[in-house]
This record gives structure tokens, C-alpha cells and sequence, in this order.
């Protein structure tokens, strides 16, 4: 993607409280323990977004040979959708497919 800056950076999860450490393979862009992001971007990496709230994960779908987690936004209703992570929790993302 040309319009994709590079951006693995630790971050404390707003939703959750915990302490996220970057990727190591790719850009950090949710939290592995409770899958919210946060509407930062415009385009991935910029952080030019002004709305800053809350993705909420509300799906998944699959995607080649893995999954996309699907989000709304809390403050602005935008819908988003990002590759979920190796390290994400397995266990919500099967609990979260089970709400579609």
C-alpha cells in the first residue's frame, strides 16, 4: 500500500488499560487482549485523524488465509477494519465471529 506509514509503536490501550509492545513484523494498529483500536489514521500510519475514539471490534471476516477484524468507531460511527496480529486472543476473536 503506497499510502502506508510504518508505525510499531508501544501504546497503552485506552479500552483495556494494558500495556501493548509493538509488533515486530508489521504495524501495531489494535490491542492483542481486547482488539479495540483507535481512530487515528486517515490513511494507515499518518495519525492525522482529529477524531481519536474508540474502534470497537463488532466482526470478523475472513480474509486470504487469515482474518480482519471489523470495527465501528464509538465517537464518530466510521467502520474500519484491520488484519488481526499473531498475538491477538484467539478466544475473543471466535467469540466475536460467533456475534456476525
Amino acid at each position: 500500500m503506497k499510502n502506508f506509514t510504518m508505525r510499531d509503536e508501544k501504546f497503552v490501550c485506552e479500552a483495556c488499560g494494558r500495556e501493548v509492545l509493538p509488533l515486530g513484523y508489521t504495524a501495531r494498529d489494535h490491542c492483542p487482549f481486547c482488539l479495540y483500536s483507535k481512530h487515528v489514521d486517515i490513511m494507515p500510519g499518518d495519525r492525522k485523524n482529529t477524531c481519536l475514539g474508540l474502534l470497537k471490534p463488532v466482526g470478523i471476516e475472513k480474509f486470504k488465509n487469515t482474518y480482519k477484524i471489523l470495527y465501528v468507531c464509538e465517537k464518530c460511527g466510521e467502520h474500519h477494519k484491520n488484519i488481526m496480529a499473531k498475538d491477538d486472543d484467539m478466544d475473543l476473536i471466535i467469540e466475536i465471529s460467533r456475534q456476525n
